[in-house]
């Protein structure tokens, strides 16, 4: 599915339903799997008489945010953690690039960031079976630097690299009423005119969806969190939610691994 294959993934994946784990894959002449090979859709190893048998390796999703003062870096952290849960697949972070200079964020007492999670370029989407995009909300549509990140991509719309990829959202808000929903809803524009395939969690966090005892962020679009005036930090439900959110893409995302075509001459 990497490659901006979306849902028409590498035919080399086992369809849905059948265990990952009954037969191994085929060892012919002396083959092996390198350490650390990069898991991508078409890794592939060289044998010794020169010819090339596939490995199996994980799908992807990325969760790309842009985070201000670490809120939706704290979401984007507990979702990893629940991509990684599923088996097969793995969760990869990334920043989108900064758009304000280093003197206007010191003006804002802005926390300097760590080199742990990398920044992305436009041209690396293509390598996601699943995408997570988190941002904070600018009168309830996505932040600006978000937006300059997806104006980006203008190349990846052109060709439709990413049509069929699932995606889905997860947003910061000071306030109740600032935007937990339209920021997700606005933002779906984005995913339309690419092709991509927008996926929401709807209710499926259960009972979790329902309390009412506490102040919680997040909506059927998508995880959230309050920051309120940047002190408070998110509370333990807004991060199962996150969590949640990480493993229900997890499992779309799996379920699209089903191979097919969409191409009408190759039918599978």
């Amino acid at each position: 599915m990497g490659k901006g294959g979306g849902c028409v993934p590498s035919k080399k994946r086992s369809p849905l339903g059948e265990s990952d784990h009954d037969e191994p894959n085929p060892v012919v002449d002396g083959s092996v799997q390198i350490e650390g090979q990069s898991p991508s859709t078409d890794a592939r190893v060289p044998l010794q008489d020169g010819a090339l048998q596939a490995v199996e390796t994980n799908l992807r999703v990325f969760i790309v945010f842009y985070s201000m003062y670490g809120h939706v870096e704290s979401l984007a952290r507990r979702m990893k953690r629940g991509i990684d849960g599923i088996d097969g697949v793995e969760g990869v972070l990334y920043r989108v690039p900064e758009t304000l200079s280093p003197e206007v964020l010191d003006q804002m007492k802005v926390p300097p960031k760590g080199d742990e999670v990398p920044v992305i370029s436009a041209e690396q989407l293509v390598e996601a079976d699943g995408l997570l995009f988190g941002f904070p909300t600018r009168y309830g549509c996505m932040s600006a630097q978000m937006k300059a990140f997806f104006d980006s991509t203008g190349q990846l719309w052109k060709e439709q690299k990413l049509a069929g990829v699932p995606a889905g959202f997860f947003v910061s808000t000071g306030t109740q009423g600032g935007g937990q929903e339209t920021t997700a809803w606005t933002a779906i524009t984005q995913l339309a005119h690419h092709g991509m395939l927008y996926v929401p969690i709807g209710y499926t966090f259960g009972a979790g969806m329902f309390k009412m005892d506490s102040i919680r962020g997040g909506s059927p679009y998508g995880a959230g969190v309050f920051s309120g005036d940047g002190t408070r930090e998110p509370s333990e439900t807004e991060l199962a939610l996150a969590e949640h959110q990480g493993k229900y893409m997890a499992m779309i995302v799996k379920r699209c691994s089903v191979p097919y075509s969409l191409d009408p001459d190759h039918s599978t």
